[in-house]
C-alpha cells in the first residue's frame, strides 16, 4: 500500500522484477484478482504489476470525487510507476481498463512500449451521445447507492454483451469477486470514470505512434467494429479477434488470450 496525493493504491507485483514488467488495468467492478490466472502465467518472463483502481477493491481515494476521473487516475497510476522506479512499461487494460490504458498511452507516450487493449474503445464521439450515456451511467450509479449489491451486479451481467461470460462454469466465482468491491465506491467510480464522463479519444489516435494491439472476442461484435475503425485511424494499431469468448475474452479463453498477448510483447 502507497499514498501517493489523493491516492492510497492497493497493488500486487509478482514476478521476476529483472524482466519487462506489464501494468494491468481491470475493468468495471473488477479488482487486482482479475486477472490472477493471466499473471501466474506470465509472472516467470514479465514482472506483472496489478492495480486496484479508484472506487475498486482495497484502493482508497482520500480526495473529492474528481480524484476517480480519468485525468486524475491516470496521473495518479504515473505517480505509482514513479514511486516503484518503473520507466518504461507495457500496458494492459480491459474494458474500462482499457479505455484508462489508451488514455495513458496517448497522454503519456514516453512511458509504455506497447499496450494491449482488451475490448476496449476510445470513448463515445459526439456530445450528444456522451449526454445521453451520463444520464444512464448517473441513474446506474444512483442504483449502485440505494439497492442490493449483489441484485446490481447480476442485472449487470444480464445484458446482451455478457451472454457468453454467464456461461462459463466459473462465472459464479467471478460474481463473489464482484461483491467484494464497496457500492459506493463503485458508484463514485461510475459517474467519473463512466464512458459517459469521458471525453473522446477518437482525434487523437492518428498522433499515436506506440504499438497498440486491439482485442475483442469472437462473441463481441461491437467491440469488433470499434476495433477496426481504430486501426483504420492508427497505423501503430493492429487487431485480433478471440474465437470463443466474448467481451471478457481473458477469462473466456485464457489459451488464446495469452498466445496473442505474448507474441505481441515478445
Amino acid at each position: 500500500m502507497e499514498i501517493f496525493k489523493n491516492h492510497q493504491f492497493h497493488y500486487s507485483l509478482n514476478g521476476n522484477i529483472n524482466q519487462p514488467t506489464i501494468i494491468f488495468l481491470h475493468g468495471f467492478a473488477g479488482n487486482t484478482q482479475d486477472f490472477s490466472s493471466v499473471i501466474s502465467l506470465l509472472s516467470q518472463n514479465y514482472c506483472c504489476l496489478a492495480v486496484d483502481l479508484p472506487g475498486h477493491g482495497k484502493t482508497r481515494v482520500i480526495g473529492d470525487e474528481s480524484c476517480y476521473n480519468m485525468s486524475n487516475t491516470a496521473q495518479a497510476l504515473i505517480d505509482l510507476l514513479d514511486d516503484l522506479q518503473i520507466d518504461k512499461c507495457l500496458l494492459l487494460g480491459y474494458s474500462m481498463g482499457g479505455r484508462l490504458a489508451l488514455y495513458m498511452t496517448l497522454h503519456f507516450p514516453e512511458r509504455f512500449e506497447k499496450v494491449v487493449l482488451e475490448s476496449a474503445s476510445p470513448g463515445l464521439k459526439t456530445e450528444k451521445e456522451r449526454s445521453h450515456r451520463l444520464q444512464s451511467d448517473l441513474q446506474l450509479a444512483q442504483k449502485l447507492e440505494n439497492s442490493n449489491l449483489k441484485d446490481f451486479i447480476l442485472n449487470w451481467y444480464d445484458r446482451p454483451l455478457w451472454k457468453s461470460l454467464k456461461k462459463s462454469p466459473s462465472f459464479d466465482q467471478l460474481i463473489e469477486t464482484r461483491l467484494a468491491n464497496n457500492p459506493l465506491e463503485l458508484a463514485k467510480s461510475l459517474r467519473n470514470l463512466g464512458t459517459g464522463n469521458q471525453q473522446s479519444l477518437w482525434e487523437k489516435l492518428t498522433q499515436n505512434q506506440i504499438p497498440l494491439l486491439l482485442l475483442a472476442g469472437e462473441f463481441d461484435h461491437k467491440f469488433q467494429a470499434i476495433n477496426a475503425e481504430i486501426a483504420s485511424l492508427c497505423p501503430a494499431a493492429s487487431q485480433a479477434i478471440i474465437p470463443k469468448a466474448g467481451h471478457n475474452i481473458h477469462f473466456e479463453n485464457i489459451d488464446r488470450f495469452l498466445t496473442v498477448v505474448r507474441q505481441f510483447y515478445d
